[in-house]
């Protein structure tokens, strides 16, 4: 996902908004990675699973802070991999390094598809 995708799918932080409203029709995940880091690394193959898994249901972005550096900067990126959790409503929640395949599929459930 590059600036311009973000702004059309996610949400357009150049416009000055203070209040965050998702553009999307899906909830997202998206994966703030860079290629030289191990957690990074560790985790592209969990949340690739997991896009397939709950492709009906959600949409899973990936973006390089090495080529998106500006977009990661207006998230507040400051450790990798971090992780933002998208709902359609509300704010985005956000997990920073790795974690297991179970760990992501319950933040899914929860915050995503509102399953407690």
């Amino acid at each position: 996902m590059n600036k311009q995708m973000f702004l059309d799918n996610v949400f357009d932080y150049t416009t000055g908004a203070t209040e965050w409203k998702y553009k999307g029709d899906k909830p997202a995940i998206i994966d703030f990675y860079a290629t030289w880091c191990g957690p990074c690394r560790m985790v592209a193959p969990i949340l690739k699973d997991l896009a397939k898994e709950y492709s009906d249901s959600i949409i899973v972005y990936k973006v390089d802070t090495d080529k998106e550096k500006e977009l990661a900067a207006a998230m507040g990126i400051r450790s990798l991999p971090t992780i933002v959790f998208i709902p359609q409503t509300g704010q985005p929640q956000v997990m920073v390094g790795a974690a297991e395949k179970e760990t992501f599929r319950r933040a899914i459930e929860e915050v995503l598809l509102g399953k407690k």
